[in-house]
């Protein structure tokens, strides 16, 4: 069957379906639908649970390792000024790491079967169902698995008794990346600083999808030129 010709039935489970739309996806992936409900993955129920994550868990399982990595510093003999300099640093590096996975991974096009599977599993998802609360966080497994090779960047970047604390404050860094994250798409702000933050970023998913990829900051937008236009801006260049 073309690829063109495929239609996603969403009453089976999803993401074996996408590698079929091949060079139709990227079209597919980014016309949003705005629906609470968390549409079904797989048949299986022990891969569909792993799909599935409360945005608590985050808070809950990384900050006590954030502060545990933090605490080897402390041990190995740093003082509380110097570690109240390496963990926010730690976390200004982790901004620029959020933003490059944003724009040059979760953002890849796509058109071959697997290359689809992979992508929709990794940030598709999220683009065509933006208010499924259960998967909008990164679930514990895989960020688990990603901590690994962030784990021995920070080494390579750092001495060994100052990586642990570099690494801790990217840590925080990522909690509150995905913390935010799930904020802007939920939560009900009043006050300007998070009204600001959830209109940056509900217009990253349904006005201008190729820019706004900084989520707890938009300085690297800023510095590399994805800062979306505000609609006044449009106006007048239009």
């Amino acid at each position: 069957m073309a690829a063109r010709e495929f239609t996603v039935n969403f009453n089976k489970p999803l993401v074996l379906q996408v590698g079929h739309l091949g060079e139709t996806y990227q079209e597919w992936v980014h016309q949003p639908i705005v629906s609470y409900e968390s549409p079904r993955f797989f048949e299986s129920n022990f891969l569909e649970f792993f799909t599935r994550t409360v945005w608590w868990a985050v808070p809950t399982i990384w900050l006590p390792v954030a502060c545990y990595c933090i605490s080897m510093s402390i041990s190995n003999g740093h003082t509380l000024p110097q570690i109240a300099l390496m963990a926010p640093f730690g976390m200004f590096v982790w901004t620029f790491l959020e933003y490059c996975f944003h724009r040059f991974l979760f953002h890849i096009e796509t058109k071959s079967y697997w290359g689809n599977t992979m992508h929709y599993l990794l940030h598709g998802c999220h683009h065509k169902h933006p208010m499924d609360g259960l998967r909008l966080v990164i679930p514990p497994a895989e960020a688990a698995l990603l901590c690994v090779p962030f784990w021995y960047l920070f080494k390579f970047l750092f001495t060994p008794s100052a990586s642990p604390a570099f690494f801790g404050g990217g840590l925080i860094g990522y909690v509150l990346y995905d913390v935010i994250h799930y904020y802007t798409h939920h939560g009900q702000p009043t006050k300007q600083v998070p009204k600001s933050f959830k209109k940056y970023h509900l217009n990253h998913h349904f006005r201008i999808q190729n820019k706004g990829f900084g989520i707890t900051t938009a300085l690297w937008d800023r510095v590399f030129g994805t800062l979306p236009q505000t609609k006044a801006a449009e106006k007048r260049s239009g």
